[in-house]
């Protein structure tokens, strides 16, 4: 296995290599990301679940953990645009990571593809200059088909991490306009 390892470094084309080591580091970073963002979700999803859950019990006003607490005990007067102020505000940390997700799905698939053009070229290269047999060749394209397979590898984790943390975003969401509706519910 380390041997294989080693030859397939010796015989790739530097910039083969190098695709490799981004979509390494894409990967390391967009799963830094999703964890970090997950968990934090989970957390605030838990904090605003109980806040709603005391306002249908009859509180008066939301939890002071909620995030739209904040917005509430700045406003002498709660208003449904200090309310929307707090959403907006809310939707734009629920929503914080999913760009980069998206990028990352979007673009390593690409990043992979150019890392297999450049090897592939690098091998029709060799081939001209000795006497390429099919060996050559077959061994050339599937050692650069490595760099495809890494960028299709990558994209699929930054989809579905960006997919999950979207949907969590959305329920987040949901639940702070819940608590918001119920306060206006009551001040009428």
């Amino acid at each position: 296995m380390i041997n294989n390892l080693i030859d397939f470094y010796l015989k790739s084309h530097p910039v083969t290599i190098g695709v490799l080591a981004l979509l390494a580091l894409y990967f390391i970073v967009l799963n830094w990301v999703f964890f970090y963002r997950y968990f934090s979700l989970n957390s605030w999803l838990s904090r605003e679940s109980g806040s709603l859950e005391s306002l249908l019990m009859g509180a008066s006003t939301v939890n002071e953990n909620s995030f739209l607490n904040n917005f509430i005990k700045t406003s002498a007067i709660v208003s449904k645009e200090v309310l929307a102020l707090g959403m907006l505000a809310a939707t734009k940390e629920a929503t914080k990571g999913l760009s980069i997700l998206s990028i990352f799905a979007s673009t390593t698939p690409f990043i992979g593809l150019f890392g297999t053009v450049v090897s592939i070229l690098d091998t029709f290269t060799h081939i001209g200059q000795t006497s390429g047999s099919m060996s050559v060749i077959s061994s050339g394209v599937s050692d650069a088909l490595i760099a495809t397979a890494a960028g299709i590898f990558v994209a699929i984790f930054a989809y579905t991490y960006h997919q999950i943390l979207k949907r969590k975003s959305y329920e987040l969401v949901s639940y702070l306009q819940m608590q918001s509706d119920a306060i206006l519910a009551r001040k009428v």
